[in-house]
């Protein structure tokens, strides 16, 4: 098989300027602009649970791809993947657990139906980018796969310090055990 292999560099874990401790810059303009400048082709659009975010996005974005999203300006090139990351603080067993979730959808629709779901579970997204939420991991990927099977969560990090799925402040020892 002679099968030509694309080259795509992505990154996928971005936050909005709703995050805390992040640039009043970050606006999607400025993003795809920095995209494009360190050749990243695939830019994940962050913090999209933020509904000020997510007007911004709905503003900026068009899809031109099915799941991939671009400036409706053309100012870039580089293709949004919708994207938000999450935190969950909740107690399971005897342990109190802790950790970032990533969550990517296909569409703007889903993303709506995302933020129903955690709404409807009594989740504060006006709070920040990065929302903490009481919510244990199995729930929210109820909420997200009722949303769309399409959608995908996935621990947004594995091996930080303090909230990564093996972090020394999650409270996990394995992928099992979340």
């Amino acid at each position: 098989r002679n099968r030509k292999l694309m080259r795509v560099i992505a990154d996928l874990q971005i936050h909005s300027k709703y995050s805390r401790a992040c640039s009043q810059d970050l606006l999607p303009g400025n993003i795809g602009k920095w995209a494009d400048k360190k050749g990243i082709m695939i830019i994940g659009t962050g913090d999209f649970t933020h509904p000020l975010w997510l007007r911004e996005l709905k503003d900026a974005l068009e899809e031109t791809k099915p799941r991939l999203y671009q400036l409706k300006d053309k100012s870039a090139k580089a293709y949004f993947l919708l994207s938000a990351e999450v935190s969950s603080i909740y107690k399971q067993g005897d342990k109190v657990r802790r950790i970032h979730n990533m969550i990517l959808a296909p569409n703007l629709e889903v993303v709506d139906k995302i933020i129903a779901g955690l709404e409807k579970v009594g989740v504060n997204l006006k709070s920040d980018g990065r929302p903490i939420m009481g919510v244990h991991c199995a729930e929210l990927v109820k909420i997200v796969k009722d949303a769309d099977s399409a959608a995908e969560i996935i621990p947004a990090h594995a091996w930080t310090p303090h909230f990564g799925l093996f972090g020394s402040l999650s409270g996990f020892d394995s992928v099992e055990e979340s």
